[in-house]
């Protein structure tokens, strides 16, 4: 590019300048005296003010200046919004050799002009034009003092950020699926980076809490249904499998632990030299008819950001659903809170529907939201109902929105396990999105002895607060911990399928003042190792040169497993070992095994699929699909259809 050729601003505005011819002041007072004719039929009647600041504005349209900022809004339009404007505020992709002359097509000063004075239209509106009256369609309609309404367009403002498909994923290529974008909103999303492989001989033992957790599918399910993937933070891929119900074996009656492990090792289905170590635990189901009073306090969000359909509206019909299911005897107390708290009924026996289902309807949304205050009231009132054995429970339905009192996470996780030795549990619903804090919802049941649930439709409502309630407010062990050590003779390397927000210490397994989840009655959790045997080629981390080297210690053994849990109302914890035997993979697994891994691949392929080489989303629905056994709330079904919306969303 030539010296001659460059962008010079003090030729453009010379340029601008010559482009604004001067006013003639015979012409300039023709004009003032005809605005001043039509204005003063169009502002008759109108208040001495706004005649004012309309009769200085127009007097400095007319000046020199004036016109000429006029012609510089115009330039400044060409340059923003025509694909010439456009270009020039662009960067080059690089930098060209000067050249002696300049290209054909270069874009110069003079061309510049030339292309400003041909976008310029021709025809010159007159004063008379201008002022003249509207037409009907736009006529203004009078205000309350007999003027006019005056109506301000505000140009619009274009703020372009990056979306989440635009921005590098972490194989560092681009994609370009329609996913969310993480920051919709005001949202939140409690996670933590996928699970690393580990070296046996470097880390044998692996530690986690249970988590029966269902939110995140819930998340997913709301994203998909909407047309888009959801954020990758959004997904734990442990809620996904733990969202469905399974048919594992049962304790049998008198057994010392509340809950039966189930052990099964298949080949993996995305990785022919890898296996993978599937446990299920699955809860005893107390009969319903023995069990404790209920004491209900329904802790409600009324603040402003409830006030959507899917929010406060879909939690009033979730409660009244849950209502058929309590027994005279349990009562329900409802704590609202917005900018303050207050106990919207007092405790009253579920017999009485007509004054719950009237307290219920009666709720309106408004103002900012005091957690603090709502849940302080809701244990105070909690605490009150509390006699003999029976079973207290908050229930937080919220859209995670805290932003009076306390606010951040640590100071509620501190505050809410200060709160969990009374005996009364918390469980959370969420509802809504724009601005679920996920984080909170988390903090808060994690650390109240509870489970955390999504509310995104009727269903939803229905299969947590009716089909589950049970399992969802009765809890048969606390603090359940999981603790794998494998045997560095049979397996390399190990990773676990989800968990990362409930990861434990090696100490924290023996630690009796370490939190860990709830079990509820006849709830079932699982979890799945993929597991990397010595001698594989799937092996991906070299021997150490110094470091010792496992010896076939002539056991069958591929690992050993220890479960720990305490009775509810119990501060001291019990413990369950058994072995993980090296059973040779022979035959199919059953439906359940199968359907589990299912749903962990459809989260890896959401989330992370860095492990999963070329199984795809084909694969994960053909696996699905075949194994959804007997399915009479139809869970497993929808599963596969969302697997196909995901599919759809992706582009490679």
């Amino acid at each position: 590019m030539t010296s001659d050729d460059k962008f010079d601003l003090d030729e453009l505005k010379s340029a601008m300048n010559v482009a604004t011819p001067p006013i003639d002041p015979a012409t300039r007072a023709a004009h003032l005296r005809l605005a001043e004719e039509n204005f003063d039929r169009m502002f008759e009647g109108k208040r001495p003010d706004e005649q004012g600041r309309f009769a200085k504005w127009l007097g400095a349209l007319l000046t020199p200046g004036g016109a000429t900022a006029v012609t510089a809004c115009l330039a400044v339009g060409f340059v923003a919004l025509t694909p010439l404007g456009q270009s020039l505020l662009q960067p080059p992709s690089s930098i060209p050799e000067p050249a002696a002359e300049s290209a054909p097509g270069a874009v110069t000063t003079d061309s510049l002009l030339t292309e400003l004075n041909d976008a310029t239209p021709e025809t010159e509106l007159t004063v008379e034009e201008l002022l003249a009256p509207s037409t009907a369609d736009d006529e203004a309609a009078p205000d309350a003092e007999g003027g006019f309404a005056q109506e301000i367009v505000e140009s619009p403002v274009i703020i372009v950020t990056p979306t989440q498909s635009q921005l590098p994923n972490s194989s560092g290529t681009t994609d370009t699926s329609r996913r969310a974008e993480l920051g919709s909103g005001t949202e939140t999303f409690a996670n933590a980076p996928s699970g690393d492989l580990q070296v046996v001989a470097e880390a044998p033992v692996s530690t986690f809490s249970i988590d029966v957790d269902t939110a995140s599918y819930g998340f997913i399910r709301q994203s998909l249904t909407n047309g888009t993937l959801p954020p990758r933070d959004a997904v734990r891929v442990e809620e996904m499998i733990n969202y469905f119900p399974y048919d594992y074996s049962a304790p049998a009656p008198g057994a010392s632990a509340p809950f039966q492990p189930n052990i099964t090792l298949m080949d993996t289905p995305w990785n022919e030299d890898t296996r993978l170590v599937h446990i299920g635990l699955q809860g005893v189901l107390p009969v319903i008819e023995d069990r404790p009073p209920l004491n209900l306090v329904f802790l409600i969000d009324t603040s402003g950001s409830m006030d959507q359909p899917n929010k406060l509206p879909l939690l009033r019909q979730s409660f009244l659903l849950m209502l058929d299911q309590l027994r005279p005897e349990d009562e329900v107390a409802i704590v609202t809170y917005a900018g303050s708290a207050g106990l919207a009924l007092a405790p009253t026996p579920a017999s009485d529907r007509a004054a719950i289902s009237a307290a219920l309807n009666a709720l309106s949304a408004g103002g900012s939201t005091n957690g603090q205050g709502g849940l302080a009231q809701a244990y105070a009132v909690a605490a009150q109902m509390q006699s003999g054995d029976d079973v207290s429970r908050v229930i937080l339905a919220t859209d995670g929105d805290f932003n009076v009192g306390i606010i951040e996470d640590s100071d509620l996780e501190r505050y809410i396990a200060g709160q969990r030795d009374s005996g009364t549990y918390l469980s959370v619903l969420g509802f809504g999105r724009g601005n679920l804090d996920d984080a909170t919802m988390q903090t808060l049941a994690q650390n109240g002895n509870g489970t955390a649930a999504y509310i995104d439709t009727l269903n939803e409502a229905q299969k947590v607060l009716v089909d589950q309630l049970t399992g969802a407010l009765f809890a048969i062990a606390n603090d359940v911990k999981v603790q794998i050590e494998f045997n560095p003779a049979v397996i390399a390397e190990y990773r676990l399928i989800g968990y990362e927000t409930r990861a434990l210490d090696r100490e924290d397994f023996n630690n009796d003042n370490v939190d860990a989840g709830e079990l509820g009655a006849g709830h079932a959790v699982t979890a799945i190792y993929e597991v990397t045997p010595v001698g594989s080629n799937a092996v991906l981390n070299d021997d150490l040169r110094y470091g010792t080297q496992a010896t076939s210690n002539g056991s069958a053994e591929i690992g050993f497993l220890r479960l720990r849990w305490k009775a509810p109302g119990d501060d001291e914890s019990q413990l369950l070992e058994l072995p993980i035997l090296d059973i040779a993979s022979g035959g199919t697994p059953g439906t359940e095994v199968r359907f589990a891994t299912a749903i962990a691949g459809f989260g890896q392929l959401l989330r992370d699929d860095s492990y999963l080489g070329s199984w795809g989303w084909d694969d994960a629905i053909a696996l699905a699909n075949g194994a959804r056994g007997e399915d009479p709330f139809g869970y497993r079904t929808e599963a596969v259809r969302l697997m196909r919306l995901a599919q759809s969303l992706s582009v490679d």
